[in-house]
């Protein structure tokens, strides 16, 4: 069975004043309040959505490539 790589990321940021997409971004993430935290597969998809909002999430553990 193949082992799956996940990633776990926390809101650092608020969405206030920001655009309704990063909003709907960080919930798509599975955030929606600072600090808390989100584990999730590591898929580009995954990764794009970090990166459009790396200003308000912080990566808490990544698998080493």
């Amino acid at each position: 069975m193949a082992e799956t790589n996940t990633v776990t990321v926390e809101q650092i940021g608020s969405p206030i004043r920001r655009e309704g997409k990063q909003r709907q971004t960080l919930i798509g993430l599975g955030l929606n309040k600072l600090h808390r935290t989100a584990t999730l597969p590591d898929t580009p998809a995954t990764r794009g959505m970090i990166e459009a909002v790396k200003h308000l999430v912080r990566v808490v553990d990544a698998p080493s490539r």
